[in-house]
């Protein structure tokens, strides 16, 4: 035997997860796509799941794209962005939510907001941080985290207080190790929001405790009766605040991966140095398009957001008629409706209405503690779809509770 091909024969008996770094071993998959993974190949189900808008990118922000590829539009971009974006951004920031940022050093654009996210995390963790997130959250805070070094706190909010983060909760977890705090508002999975008065005491609190706050606002075109608040605005508090937003949720424009990160000019600029090594710089399309939306985009934006909200009503009073306890969510799509008195967990729910009720939504507890016995279900999707998804669940309660 040559010596290559022992050498091929030896490794192919030994696991190449050894090779893996321990931390990377330990992360658990999405446990929503782990779910959606059973969803594959199955005929007839009606999908809550996946949250994206149903809408499609608008016509006009396509045809910018299309129209800057014919231009021969496709070099490279500054590292942090076109100058013209990031001062889109700028002034879409400072007229929607009253926060002001320098578009020349105070804005990076990024691959989506969830690279905003990891950009954030990466340049402030060392090992042994803490990093307190509100739960339930978006899934991926915590694996983002923990491969920085850092270690997740979890702080559990509750429905008797529409998962809002209350100072008293915040406290109790605050260590001399809290270095970060992510904040997720409007909230995925629970459509929870934050007002102003409601952030007061937090950002006190951040100031005492001396905290650097990620706040993801991805979500935050997406509110009902409440405009949104970014925590940013509030007094002292946008040095100490790297703000995470983007195109996909708002603007339809999930697939193009386009986000922004906004901070002060030597947060941001540690984040671009990550950025400039790992991708080098947003898609110049993309860039274009977005710049398109942000100009002539807000008002098929506002559309999109009188269908979601005619569709959260449908979806809250739905759940409610077929004796699911379900708070009034205030912003992004999703409904999270209680299914503790079916006496089954999240898993067995998800996994029975799936299997016998054909719908598709996503169990609670993958999104962190106070989940369990939950259930998110997205409204982004169309009224007729979402009717036959309230009655198919309706039969499969009647049925469970039947026993």
């Amino acid at each position: 035997m040559s010596i290559n091909s022992q050498q091929s024969s030896e490794l192919s008996d030994r696991s190449m997860t050894s090779y893996l770094a321990p931390l990377v071993r330990e992360i658990q998959p999405s446990g929503i796509r782990r779910f959606f993974d059973l969803v594959s190949g199955s005929k007839d189900i009606i999908t809550l799941g996946v949250g994206e808008p149903d809408f499609i990118t608008p016509w006009h922000v396509r045809e910018a794209c299309v129209y800057s590829l014919e231009r021969g539009y496709t070099s490279y971009t500054s590292n942090a962005g076109t100058p013209e974006l990031r001062e889109a951004i700028a002034e879409y920031l400072y007229i929607s939510y009253d926060v002001k940022y320098d578009p020349k050093d105070e804005i990076l654009v990024t691959v989506g907001g969830s690279e905003a996210i990891d950009l954030a995390l990466r340049a402030l963790i060392e090992p042994g941080d803490e990093i307190l997130i509100p739960v339930p959250c978006y899934i991926s805070y915590s694996p983002i985290a923990s491969i920085g070094g850092g270690v997740p706190i979890e702080i559990e909010t509750n429905a008797e207080n529409s998962f809002k983060l209350k100072a008293e909760q915040l406290s109790e977890k605050i260590t001399p190790k809290s270095k970060v705090l992510i904040l997720n508002y409007p909230n995925n999975p629970t459509g929870g929001i934050m007002t102003y008065e409601d952030w007061l005491p937090i950002a006190k609190l951040v100031e005492k405790n001396d905290l650097i706050v990620i706040s993801d606002e991805i979500y935050s075109e997406l509110t009902y009766g409440q405009k949104h608040v970014s925590f940013a605005s509030l007094p002292g508090m946008k040095d100490r605040t790297i703000l995470v937003n983007g195109f996909s949720k708002a603007f339809a424009m999930t697939g193009w991966r386009m986000g922004y990160a906004c901070g002060h000019p030597e947060l941001i600029y540690a984040m671009l140095k990550i950025h400039q090594y790992t991708v080098m710089c947003a898609p110049v399309m993309g860039q274009v398009a977005a710049l398109e939306a942000l100009k002539n985009g807000l008002s098929e934006k506002d559309h999109m957001v009188e269908s979601y909200n005619q569709r959260r009503r449908l979806v809250v009073q739905g759940l409610r008629d077929i004796g699911l306890t379900c708070h009034e969510p205030e912003g992004a799509f999703y409904a999270f409706p209680s299914i503790q008195s079916t006496g089954l967990t999240s898993d067995e729910f998800s996994q029975r209405l799936l299997v016998e009720g054909k719908v598709a939504a996503v169990p609670g507890n993958v999104f962190g503690a106070g989940g369990e016995g939950f259930l998110r279900c997205s409204y982004a999707t169309g009224v007729g779809q979402l009717s036959e998804a309230l009655h198919r669940m309706g039969q499969f309660i009647h049925k469970v509770k039947q026993g």
